[in-house]
């Protein structure tokens, strides 16, 4: 019977292939000789990429099809796949990866302790991906943090990145000095599940349990607390509307219910979804909630629960 199950599944899933496709009027594939869990602009025309395994990964810089950005005769474009423009590798695997605005340098995390590894992309007519640096996370008081995920990165200009495992290991650091320039004061230590600056100075830290942290790094004070929706203790996954401090942001459960805030008001859902999905066990890096850029009101939900593809759910913001 299980056989028959999965079976029917993945007859699901190749429908779903076969129909997705047809939304598209180019769809272009880029096949990596290994798995990847990070994707990230470096410009307008190129992304980053890198492997997550054990041992050694590649780490890409990829320049987008030029086709893409054509606006007529597509077809005359002799560039029709993604090509790679800059490259090296890792020791270690890369469960997270930020691009510093501005620079030309990345900065990744391994998933195993909360320490930054500092790259730079090219530069003095290299195609190289070298490590020119690290940054060494900030201790905590739960002796598991560095096996729970890794940090979670944000980067903003002037070659600052914020990061943490957890609420109470959170810093500001300055690339270039080393130098801490901001610490909040949070007594919890909750597991992050991301980091995001939602304007020059204001960052929002959503946490596993659902709790979500406001911050602003010129101010002194602690920073503002919007506390996890009542119910079951489940998973939870944040991300905020890109570039409004005074905008929205999500919050995205395991057992599926999706409940939008201002973050003027916080403490109160401005409105809720309840997507449908396998509510059952999962991880933190299964599920990735991502506010739609282009699309007004809609939020994309991808990855995994309990096994349970979950490729796309977009909902307007109207309250239910």
């Amino acid at each position: 019977m299980a056989e028959r199950g999965e079976a029917d599944f993945n007859d699901i899933l190749d429908d779903w292939f076969i129909e997705s496709l047809k939304t598209y009027k180019d769809l272009h594939v880029y096949q990596l000789e290994h798995p990847t869990q990070v994707i990230e602009w470096t410009s307008g025309k190129t992304v980053c990429v890198a492997g997550y395994s054990s041992s050694k990964n590649e780490i890409l810089e990829l320049q987008l099809p030029l086709k893409l950005f054509a606006e007529e005769n597509k077809g005359l474009c002799a560039e029709r796949d993604f090509k790679v423009v800059h490259g090296g590798f890792t020791e270690g695997p890369v469960r997270c990866l930020r691009h510093v605005p501005g620079t030309r340098c990345v900065v990744t995390n391994d998933g195993l302790t909360s320490d930054l590894q500092v790259w730079t992309v090219g530069g003095d007519d290299s195609d190289v991906i070298r490590r020119t640096g690290s940054v060494a996370g900030r201790k905590t008081r739960r002796k598991k943090s560095d096996s729970e995920g890794g940090s979670r990165i944000a980067a903003r200009h002037s070659s600052q990145v914020l990061h943490g495992a957890q609420s109470d290991n959170i810093q500001l650091t300055q690339l270039t000095s080393g130098q801490i320039l901001y610490t909040p004061e949070i007594t919890s230590s909750d597991p992050l599940s991301s980091l995001q600056f939602v304007s020059d100075d204001v960052f929002l830290a959503g946490c596993c349990n659902g709790n979500v942290y406001i911050a602003d790094t010129r101010a002194s004070a602690s920073p503002q607390l919007s506390p996890a929706p009542p119910g079951e203790s489940v998973l939870w996954w944040t991300d905020a509307a890109a570039g409004a401090s005074s905008g929205s942001f999500i919050r995205v459960s395991s057992s599926g219910l999706a409940e939008i805030s201002d973050l003027r008001n916080p403490g109160a859902a401005v409105s809720r979804a309840q997507l449908s999905v396998q509510s059952r066990r999962c991880n933190p890096g299964d599920v990735t909630v991502s506010w739609a850029p282009a699309l007004n009101d809609c939020i994309a939900v991808s990855g995994e629960f309990n096994r349970y593809p979950v490729f796309k759910e977009m909902f307007s913001g109207e309250s239910s």
